[in-house]
This record gives C-alpha cells, sequence and structure tokens, in this order.
C-alpha cells in the first residue's frame, strides 16, 4: 500500500510542479503522527521534511522525482511564489465557494448568471483545497496581505511568503487532504486576493461574524510630547 501511496503522491507533486507550483516534501504519515526522518524532531503533525524548505523548495522535475523515490513524503506547496493561500473555517468556505458557483452559473440556454457578486467584484474562480479537519484554503494571485478587518480573525490565515500548505492526496490520520475545486477545472487560472476577501468578508457577515475594522487611534503630537516628557 505504501508504494501506491509513494507512487501517488510523487505524480501529484510532479504536476504541481510542471504548472510552476513550487513543491517541498513533507513528513510522511506512520500511524497516527508524522516522520520527517530528522533525528530527535519533536514535531509529530504535519511539517517540511527538510529543515532549509523555503530555499529547496522547487519545480525542477528531477529534484522532485528524487524526493519521492523511497518515501510517500506529503506533498506541500510552497506560497508566496506563485501563488497564496486564503485559509478560513469550513463554514465559511463553504458560503464562499457557493456564491461563487452561484455567481458562474448556467442559468439557461448558454446564459451565465453575472450579478451575484456586485459590480467591480471580477472573478473569485480559482483552486480551492480542503483538509479532512475542515480548513478551506482559496488559492489566489500572490502578495496582498490580508484587509485589515480579516487579520482581526483569528481562524482566518493568509499564507505568502515562508509559509506553504499541504496539498492533495496527502493523507492525515483524519483522511486525505482533497480538492473542491481542483486546479484543472479553471485552468489553472488564480483569482485576485481582493476579490476572494471580498467575498470572505461576506461570508463572515452572513454568519453573524462581521469583523470590526480595527480603528487607529492618533495622538496628537502636544499630548505625544507632553508624555514623554511626565
Amino acid at each position: 500500500m505504501q508504494w501506491l501511496d509513494r507512487f501517488q503522491l510523487r505524480r501529484a507533486a510532479l504536476r504541481y510542479a510542471a504548472h510552476g507550483w513550487a513543491v517541498t516534501p513533507g513528513a510522511y504519515l506512520a500511524g497516527r503522527r508524522f516522520h520527517c526522518g530528522r533525528a530527535g524532531c519533536p514535531i509529530t503533525g504535519c511539517h517540511p521534511a527538510i529543515e532549509s524548505w523555503e530555499d529547496t523548495a522547487t519545480t525542477d522535475p528531477a529534484r522532485v522525482d528524487t524526493w519521492w523515490r523511497h518515501r510517500p513524503h506529503t506533498v506541500l506547496l510552497a506560497t508566496g511564489g506563485a501563488f497564496d493561500a486564503l485559509e478560513v473555517p469550513a463554514a465559511v468556505g463553504l458560503r464562499v465557494l457557493g456564491a461563487v458557483r452561484l455567481h458562474t452559473g448556467v442559468l439557461g440556454a448558454g446564459r451565465l448568471h453575472t450579478g451575484v457578486l456586485g459590480p467591480g467584484r471580477g472573478d473569485a474562480r480559482g483552486p480551492v483545497a480542503v483538509t479532512p479537519d475542515g480548513r478551506w484554503m482559496f488559492l489566489v494571485r500572490p502578495g496582498a496581505a490580508l484587509r485589515p478587518e480579516l487579520a482581526t480573525c483569528l481562524d482566518v490565515l493568509c499564507h505568502g511568503r515562508g509559509s506553504w500548505i499541504p496539498a492533495a492526496p496527502s493523507r492525515t490520520p483524519e483522511g486525505p487532504v482533497r480538492w473542491a475545486v481542483t486546479p484543472e477545472q479553471n485552468e489553472w487560472r488564480l483569482p485576485e486576493p481582493e476579490t476572494v476577501q471580498a467575498l470572505l468578508l461576506d461570508a463572515l457577515d452572513a454568519l453573524g461574524r462581521r469583523p470590526v475594522r480595527p480603528v487607529t487611534l492618533s495622538v496628537p503630537r502636544q499630548m505625544s510630547t507632553a508624555r514623554r516628557a511626565a
């Protein structure tokens, strides 16, 4: 069984690399914990198998093939290069994906429904990965920080440079990572991060969790000087 997992994981890693998504091997699942092969490593959850993974993540097929030659490594995708990933809870992810599908759904006679997201929202279609413990990851074009309202939500994360996400068909103790929307469904295209972030805010609002935009208080110069002198 392990050789079959290794074959499937290697094939997936090569496919991602072929489309310009840098991959790195993750610790492989053995029982209910992950093993990276590094002596004394205390991490039992999913993590990179290579200590310097940021420097070695690659799209080179020869190196990728070597990594998966002997072990069924988890497939980790390095973020911040070809794409970023917006990670949210399942309830939020389901609402966003439903809105995207409704927005691009066919009404009949070949007509597309285009009014749901509102003017100026753009095309939010893109790959969406789902972990078995209920985390949804929307892949978007790289480089944009989280909007301040989203940054206040502890369960909303932006994976950019220096981070990674697990990719299908990697396994966890709870089950495999899967694609809710595969990269092929949208021809490996990525949406603008601002578009998806707007939908995340709409979903949080619908769930009664609308985040409040942080307020930055400016201190008058005279008051600031007085405080320093006190």
